[in-house]
C-alpha cells in the first residue's frame, strides 16, 4: 500500500495487486486456462531424447514378437516386391510376351503360404479357422480382385520402364490411405496427408517427363495406356489393403494393430494369404485358358527364351511366383499388425529400390524429371517418418500432463 499526497494536504491509499508466486501461482493460471512455458526453445538434443523417449515407450507397449513379426513383414516388402517389379521386366526383355503368363505366374505360388500353415497347425499352436460362408466369399472377392490387380500390372510393364512403373506404382499410397479412411476409418494425420500430396506431385512429375524413355517399339498412345493401368492397379492395390484389414477386424479376430499379436494369431494371416492366393489362381487360369494365350504358350515362349532358353525361362517364373508370394504376405502382414496406411508407406518405400536398380541392371534412362520425382517420394517418405514421431511425442506429453494435473492434490488438503 502507498501514500500519495496531494495538494490538499491529504493522504491518499492506492492498494497494489502484487500476482502471486509459487506454486499456487501456477495452479491460479492454470485454472484461467493459461500455459506457462519455462523453456519456450528446446534444444536438438532435447527433441532427439524425447523423440527416443517415446519410440522406447511404444517399444515397451507391444511384446517382442510383435516387432519382430512387423519388422519381417515390412522387410519382406522392401526386398521381394522390388525383386517381383524387376522380374517382370526381365520376362519382357528377354522375349515373353504375354500378360496372362506373366499374372498367373504371380500367383502361383499360393502353396508357399500354405506349406507355412503346417508347422502352426502341427505344433498345436494353431488350429484352423472355421470357413465360414461369409469368409468364403470375402476371400473369393480378395481373390478376383487380386487377379485383376497383377493383370493390370502386367500390362502396364509391358509398355513401362521398371524404373517409371515402380515411381507411378507410389501413387498407392494415396490410395491405401483414402480407402483405409473410408472402409475402416484409420486416421490421416497431418503428416500422412503432406505425404500423400507430396508423393502423388512426384508421380505428376513423372507424367510429365511420358515419352522420354520409352522403349523402341512402344508407341506414345501404349506408353500412355501402361500408365493409367499403372495408375489404376495403384488404385486396386489400396483397395486391397483395406479389404484386407476391414476381413481381419470383421472375421479373423483383430487387425490395424489392435489384435493379439503373437506367435498363435499370426497364423490367420496365411490363412488369408493361401485362399485369397488360391482364389486369383483360379481366376487367373480361368483367364489364361479362355481369354489368354492358354498354358501351350509357356512352352513356346520358353523355346525362344534369350539368355538360357527353357531353364532360364522356368527360373523367371519361378522366383516370380515365390518374391510375389513373399512380397504380398509381409504387406498383408504389415495390415494385420499395423494399419492400411503403413502398408502404403512401405510399399511407397520400396520405390527408390527399384528405380535404382531397374538402372544398374536394364540401363533404364534416368532423366532428370525422373531424378527429382524420385527426390521428391523419398522425401515425402522421410516426412511422414519424422511427422509420425512428433504426434506420437506431443500425444504422449500430452496424457503425461493430464495425468500429472489429475494427480495434483487439492489446495489445503
Amino acid at each position: 500500500m502507498e501514500k500519495h499526497g496531494d495538494g490538499d494536504g491529504l493522504l491518499h491509499h492506492h492498494a497494489i495487486r502484487v500476482p502471486p508466486q509459487g506454486p499456487v501461482a501456477a495452479t491460479a493460471i492454470e485454472e484461467e486456462g493459461l500455459e506457462i512455458t519455462s523453456e519456450p526453445n528446446v534444444s536438438l538434443r532435447q527433441k532427439a531424447a524425447e523423440i527416443t523417449a517415446t519410440t522406447m515407450a511404444a517399444y515397451r507397449s507391444k511384446p517382442f514378437s510383435f516387432w519382430a513379426l512387423l519388422f519381417l513383414s515390412g522387410g519382406a516388402m522392401l526386398t521381394a516386391f522390388p525383386a517381383s517389379s524387376l522380374l517382370s521386366r526381365l520376362y519382357y526383355n528377354s522375349g515373353g510376351q504375354s500378360k496372362w503368363i506373366l499374372s498367373w505366374s504371380a500367383v502361383a505360388g499360393w502353396p508357399i503360404p500354405a506349406l507355412l500353415l503346417l508347422p502352426y497347425y502341427l505344433a498345436g499352436k494353431a488350429s484352423p479357422t472355421p470357413p465360414t460362408a461369409k469368409l468364403c466369399l470375402w476371400y473369393a472377392l480378395l481373390g478376383l480382385l487380386s487377379a485383376a490387380d497383377n493383370l493390370l500390372y502386367a500390362w502396364a510393364y509391358a509398355y513401362l520402364p521398371a524404373s517409371t512403373a515402380s515411381l507411378v506404382a507410389a501413387s498407392s499410397l494415396a490410395f491405401s490411405a483414402l480407402f483405409g479412411r473410408l472402409i475402416v476409418k484409420n486416421r490421416i494425420g497431418l503428416a500422412a496427408l503432406n505425404a500423400i500430396v507430396v508423393i502423388t506431385a512426384g508421380v505428376a512429375i513423372v507424367a510429365l517427363d511420358s515419352g522420354s524413355d520409352r522403349y523402341p517399339g512402344v508407341t506414345r498412345a501404349q506408353y500412355a495406356l501402361g500408365f493409367v493401368l499403372d495408375v489404376l492397379a495403384s488404385a486396386l492395390h489400396g483397395l486391397i489393403f483395406a479389404l484386407s484389414e476391414l476381413v481381419f477386424a470383421a472375421h479373423l479376430g483383430g487387425g490395424g494393430g489392435s489384435n493379439k499379436v503373437g506367435s498363435g494369431s499370426f497364423h490367420v494371416v496365411l490363412e488369408q494369404q493361401a485362399a485369397v492366393s488360391l482364389c486369383g489362381f483360379a481366376f487367373t487360369s480361368a483367364g489364361l485358358a479362355a481369354f489368354g494365350e492358354g498354358f501351350g504358350a509357356m512352352a513356346r515362349e520358353a523355346a525362344g527364351f534369350s539368355g538360357g532358353g527353357k531353364a532360364a525361362y522356368g527360373m523367371v517364373m519361378a522366383w516370380s511366383a515365390v518374391t510375389f508370394q513373399v512380397g504380398v504376405l509381409g504387406a498383408t502382414g504389415v495390415v494385420f499388425l499395423a494399419s492400411t496406411v503403413l502398408a502404403g508407406v512401405l510399399n511407397a518405400v520400396r520405390v527408390p529400390v527399384t528405380s535404382v536398380a531397374a538402372v544398374v541392371w536394364f540401363h533404364d534412362p534416368m532423366s532428370g524429371f525422373k531424378i527429382l520425382s524420385l527426390v521428391i517420394t523419398v522425401w515425402g517418405f522421410g516426412s511422414y517418418m519424422v511427422g509420425q514421431s512428433s504426434s506420437s511425442s506431443t500425444a504422449a506429453k500430452e496424457t503425461s500432463r493430464g495425468s500429472s494435473r489429475h494427480a495434483r492434490p487439492e489446495l489445503g488438503s
